[in-house]
């Protein structure tokens, strides 16, 4: 028998991606395995690979083209602006293409760029230095979600400038590979998120990286439009869904951070994609008191 105790606690926890066979990577004592695992990097996204093939990329290049005549014709559930905004990248008939030859191009750059940046003028390889969002350490992929950089030495850091010294997730906003992706409460301090929004502005400014072509899908809205793709097929295919189904494809509230007014999840268009604060539908209530946030009329009496 053990003696009675007071202390109760049940930890959330998160179910960690086993990464195949390669999740344990080596055992430094007892109570230290080493694991290797994936870091999802905050505040940037960058286009999607998840067709793994051009065969498939095409594939999705005719869906996205028949989700545009959805569109066009109002069978899809979506806001007549946002369609109209959205249309015409979709009726290229290669937005699939486009998306998955850009994914491969950011995916080279961040490869080629971390190579470059950890390895030392002697050879030897620096470490990572991880900054961790302390609201949410795991994403419901299990990754941790993080910023990354090189870790310099101090006397490194004395001699190196913001830029130098800057993370690989800016890194991917300046080279133009990836668009701003704050999501609150994960907002980049005082400091950090005017680099952002600098970078940001200036990569869309010379058409660097997915902002060389006008027609690019910013890889939130793919993904948004897989999902409506798939509602809508089922739409027009005489399924019946109710409300909260034919809406699943929407998932966050945005903000304009230069007025700090709240627009609903398909009212985004109008503002940069610098300056847009996403919000998660149970986070709106506590962002609107903590960061006094104005409701767009659309959404007051909602």
């Amino acid at each position: 028998m053990i003696d009675a105790v007071e202390i109760f606690w049940t930890p959330a926890g998160v179910t960690m991606s086993s990464n195949e066979t390669r999740a344990l990577v080596d055992i430094t004592d007892g109570d230290t395995p080493n694991i290797r695992m994936p870091v999802r990097m905050l505040s940037v996204d960058t286009p999607e690979v998840t067709a793994r093939s051009d065969t498939r990329a095409a594939v999705i290049d005719q869906e996205f083209a028949q989700l545009a005549v959805w569109i066009e014709a109002g069978r899809a559930p979506i806001s007549p602006a946002l369609g109209e905004f959205l249309a015409p990248k979709l009726a290229t008939e290669r937005a699939g293409t486009l998306q998955f030859r850009q994914g491969k191009d950011a995916s080279a750059f961040a490869k080629q760029n971390a190579l470059a940046r950890l390895t030392r003028p002697n050879g030897t390889t620096r470490s990572l230095f991880i900054r961790m969002d302390k609201s949410n350490p795991f994403d419901d992929h299990g990754r941790l979600l993080a910023y990354v950089a090189p870790n310099y030495s101090a006397a490194e850091r004395r001699n190196l400038t913001n830029m130098e010294r800057s993370t690989f997730n800016l890194d991917m906003v300046r080279e133009g590979w990836a668009a701003p992706f704050v999501i609150y409460p994960a907002v980049p301090g005082e400091f950090d998120l005017p680099l952002l929004l600098e970078d940001a502005e200036a990569a869309r400014s010379k058409s660097l990286g997915i902002w060389a072509d006008p027609n690019t899908l910013l890889a939130y809205e793919y993904r948004s439009l897989e999902r409506l793709f798939q509602i809508t097929k089922k739409i027009v295919d005489g399924k019946d869904l109710s409300a909260a189904e034919r809406f699943a494809w929407r998932e966050r509230y945005c903000v304009d951070m230069r007025s700090r007014v709240l627009h609903g999840p398909e009212d985004y268009a109008g503002i940069p994609p610098a300056y847009r604060l996403w919000l998660w539908p149970r986070d709106v209530q506590e962002a609107v008191g903590r960061l006094n946030l104005v409701p767009d009329r659309s959404l007051v009496g909602a």
